[in-house]
This record gives C-alpha cells, structure tokens and sequence, in this order.
C-alpha cells in the first residue's frame, strides 16, 4: 500500500520536499495556511530576494527540476560595495564561473507549487494547523474561510511551517523539546530600485549590491523585470535606527545623506517606506527535530536562520535531499528520523553560526581595505593550493562540504590569517612568494 503523507506548509521547503515524496510513490497532501500565492498579485513586501547557491541546485537536481529553475534565475558573480560617495569597490564570489544565483521568493514558490501538483501533490489552502495527536499521526486543520475543522490521518507528517511552526510548537509543548527563539536586535525593510527605460538594469544584475555602514546596511539583488529587491538591515533602536525614521523628511534625508546612489534611482522611496513592512529577524534552535517514526520538522521549522549568507532555503533544500537519501538507507521510520535529526542539527547550528558571522562582514568589513586585502591573499593562496584552502564562502556556496564542518574549518583558516595580517608591511608585500611559505607553515 502506498504511504500517506501529510505535509504541513507550502512553502519553499514545503513544497520541494512535497515534489521528493511523490518522486518515492508516495500519496502526498500539502497544508497550507495562507491563500494560493498563484492567486494573488505578488507584492514585494516582506520577501528578501533569495541566493541560491550549489547545494540548493544540488537538492533542485536530485528532485529533477534544476532546468525549470534556471529559467527564473540571475547568476551573481560578485559583491558591488557602495560607499557613501558612490564610489565603488568590486569583490568576485569564487573563481570566474562560479555564482551564486539571484530569485524571486514568490516566483520561486509559485513554479515549486506549480511542479509538486504536476507531480501528484495536492494541495490544500486556508488551512491552519490547529492540533496534533503525534501518537495517532492525526493532524486537526481549521479551514480559515469556512472556520470548519478536518482530521487527517498518514503514515507520518512533515512540518516544513517556518520560524513560527505550529507543528514545532505543539512537539515543543508536549515532549518538552529544547527551544529557544533568539531575536537579533536588528529589523529589516524591503525596497524596490525600479527598472530603467525599456526595463533596462540600473546597476550591474550580476552582483550583489552592498552599502555596507558599520553597524547597518543595504543590499540590492536583481529581478527578472529590470528591478532590484534591495533590503535595508538597521538597528530597531538607536542611532541610524528604523525608531527614527517615521516623517518623510527624516527618510528622505537618511538616504539622501546615507545612501545617495541609492537614493537617487528611488523616485517613490517615501511611499514604498510606508507601505512595505518592518519585520523582524531572528534565530530558532530545538532539538529533537522528530517524534518516532511519526513526525518530523525541516526547514525553517526546525532551524531558522537570519538572512545574511543566503542560507536558509539552501539549508532547507538540503534537508529534503539528506532526508530522501536517509529514506532509501532505513526501512525503519524511527531509525531514519532519528539519524536525521542527529545528522542535521549540527548543520542547521553551522548555517545560523555562519550566518551572525556574515552579518558583520558584511556591514562592518567589506568596506575596510584590510579586509578586501586579506581576502586577496586567500584568494592568491587557494589558486596556488586548491586542495590545501578553499575560501569560507566557498566552501559553503560552492561545495557541498556539510555547514558545521565549513564553519569549523573557517574558523581555523581565520586563526591563520589573522597571524599573516600582522605581518609588517603586508600592504606591499602581500604578493611575495615568502607569505605564501608561511601560510603553508602555518596549515
């Protein structure tokens, strides 16, 4: 007989992990408790544009749908770094052929969905995860239009629900599962650079744009249509904090001085700041991410994660290929969840650890010189050695090396390079044969 599966959340994670399930036979229902996004005019509003990067194609491959994806895709190929004059400094990602990819959340979601029912999903809307019995598998729904309530009853249920799971909830109440919910103390805003004449790019589409300001900053990825989603990261309270950005003149002025490149290709800024919201950002840790053979969390349910390495859909399509791959090596239901909650807690530690660390890289160093130099020599070094030393940002946009284990190994690189950017004058010998001997010593 063929196995039932519920799935509750349709979103990214959701519904490629809905697309995996039905590639196994098995009979897949998908809850959801927003509207059919494919119904709605898609808005920007609270949705980041997202980085995909070698392990989410490598997830999307093993699914079969890595082609339909590319169509929607922009390849990024560099950091563009902003500074206050609108001077520009230039940062490639990887060697000459190596990006990272820029899509739209919502067109992204709208094909995965449109691909899950292809393949046999269904999917089902206005449904809101009420109650879960996880002894019996009988998840409650309450229809939001018709306030009517259904059971349904599978073999087991995946919560792919987000940061804010009921389904982890419910596990969390009842099994008093580790839980902690970390809120950074920054917000973030979207804003829309629109296109140009004939929808044509106002900056370079095959970077990711940074205005990187110390403790703040914005960043800008392109769309298919001639438009950058830009996103500005800031303090909630404070000095150069969203808490005193409310009149117009303030926000006009914040830009105009902050960010005036920016500011001049916004001619709507003030209306866009009003309508789109402040959201907050934060981190979520559990543990155990299973009950049984019966339950299971991935995504961002399990391990959400703040925005700043363009990790989290990646982390969560890793999820869905890891937790595929687990199924074909365990007939038991309890060993093969059991595994993977122990096999992917650490990762989903390594993303959010790599993800803090790459905020204040990205706000605090990616305009300091002695940082973009001690990038050039890593840079210089894995050339010379590609087996002794890849990059941190390599290894995890452009590897498959498991989180925890790049998060480990960068931070020892770190260790190392902050020894050869001691050395004296390094400003003007950094090209010598002699510091590449002795970051050799120093593996």
């Amino acid at each position: 007989m063929k196995k039932e599966i519920t799935i509750v959340g349709a979103g990214l994670v959701g519904s490629l992990c809905s697309l995996y399930m039905t590639n196994r036979g098995y009979n897949v229902n998908v809850f959801e408790r927003r509207n059919d996004l494919r119904s709605e005019i898609i808005t920007a509003g609270k949705s980041i544009n997202l980085a995909l990067s070698k392990r989410g194609w490598t997830s999307l491959e093993q699914a079969g749908i890595a082609n339909q994806v590319m169509k929607i895709a922009i390849p990024v190929y560099k950091r563009i770094m902003h500074d206050n004059k609108g001077k520009l400094t230039e940062q490639p990602y990887g060697n000459k052929d190596e990006a990272i990819y820029s899509v739209s959340r919502a067109q992204m979601n709208v094909l995965m969905m449109d691909l899950a029912e292809k393949n046999g999903a269904k999917l089902h809307f206005n449904e809101k995860c009420i109650d879960v019995d996880f002894e019996q598998s009988i998840v409650t729904f309450e229809n939001t239009e018709s306030k009517k309530n259904q059971n349904v009853k599978s073999d087991f249920l995946i919560g792919a629900d987000g940061a804010f799971s009921v389904v982890r909830k419910k596990m969390v109440n009842k099994y008093k599962h580790d839980y902690d919910y970390n809120e950074i103390d920054h917000d973030y805003k979207e804003l829309l650079i629109p296109a140009g004449k004939n929808n044509s790019y106002l900056l370079d589409k095959n970077a990711l744009h940074i205005w990187p300001r110390g403790d703040f900053m914005l960043m800008a990825l392109a769309n298919l249509d001639g438009s950058f989603t830009c996103t500005l990261f800031a303090p909630k309270k404070g000095l150069n904090s969203f808490e005193g950005l409310n009149k117009k003149e303030e926000v006009e002025a914040y830009f105009a001085n902050i960010f005036p490149d920016f500011f001049e290709l916004v001619p709507n800024l003030y209306e866009q700041w009003l309508l789109n919201p402040t959201s907050s950002l934060g981190i979520v840790r559990t543990f155990p991410w299973h009950i049984k053979d019966t339950t299971l969390i991935i995504g961002d349910a399990a391990h959400a994660t703040v925005p700043f390495y363009g990790q989290g859909m990646n982390c969560g399509f890793e999820d869905c290929r890891i937790l595929n791959n687990f199924l074909d090596k365990y007939d038991n239901l309890s060993t093969c969840f059991e595994n993977f909650s122990n096999e992917r807690k650490p990762n989903g530690d390594g993303v959010q650890e790599l993800s803090m660390h790459n905020f204040i890289v990205m706000r605090d160093k990616t305009a300091d010189p002695k940082f973009l130099l001690q990038k050039k020599i890593e840079k210089k070094f894995s050339n010379l050695y590609p087996n002794k030393w890849t990059p941190l940002y390599s290894m995890v946009s452009f590897t498959n090396i498991s989180y925890s284990e790049a998060w480990e190994i960068g931070m020892r690189q770190e260790k190392i390079m902050q020894k050869i950017m001691q050395y004296p004058n390094i400003e003007n010998v950094w090209d010598d044969d002699e510091i590449m001997r002795e970051m050799q010593s120093l593996l």
